[in-house]
């Protein structure tokens, strides 16, 4: 799918980016850059520039293909990379899995307090969740 909305948009979606994107698509939870830097060393079988990883999630991100954690200075793929939207992040404080929902209401919500209280023009907005999944909540007795 990225590189046909790639193709559609007119940029290029180069080795380094697929492999950065292949990456985060495999790993199904939240990774830092450093550790997707030793990853593509590993299966590359040499070194890796750290600019060209930034560069290339950075891309990713700008496309609507990954998400910056800013809680956890991670990535993870979006599961809606074909359009905008708004995203809640819930990431489990003991496994550090991530779970994305789509919820235009709470943007909406967002953007109309912070201009109607606050005077405050959203530009964009990062909402994340702490909690617990439900494979490390304990189940009820």
């Amino acid at each position: 799918m990225a590189t046909l909305l790639c193709n559609e948009r007119g940029v290029k979606l180069t080795a380094a980016r697929r492999q950065v994107l292949e990456l985060l698509w495999e790993s199904g939870c939240p990774t830092g850059a450093y550790e997707l830097i030793e990853t593509l060393q590993q299966r590359n079988a040499r070194p890796v520039n750290p600019p060209t990883v930034y560069r290339a999630l950075e891309f990713l991100i700008t496309q609507g293909f990954v998400h910056k954690l800013e809680s956890r200075n991670a990535y993870v793929v979006c599961i809606h990379p074909d359009r905008r939207h708004a995203c809640i992040f819930f990431i489990c404080a003991d496994c550090g899995v991530s779970a994305e929902l789509e919820d235009e209401r709470v943007a909406d919500l967002i953007d109309e307090d912070a201009n109607d209280r606050l005077g405050f023009h959203v530009t964009g907005r990062v909402v994340e969740v702490q909690g617990t999944c439900r494979q490390c909540t304990p189940a009820e007795p």
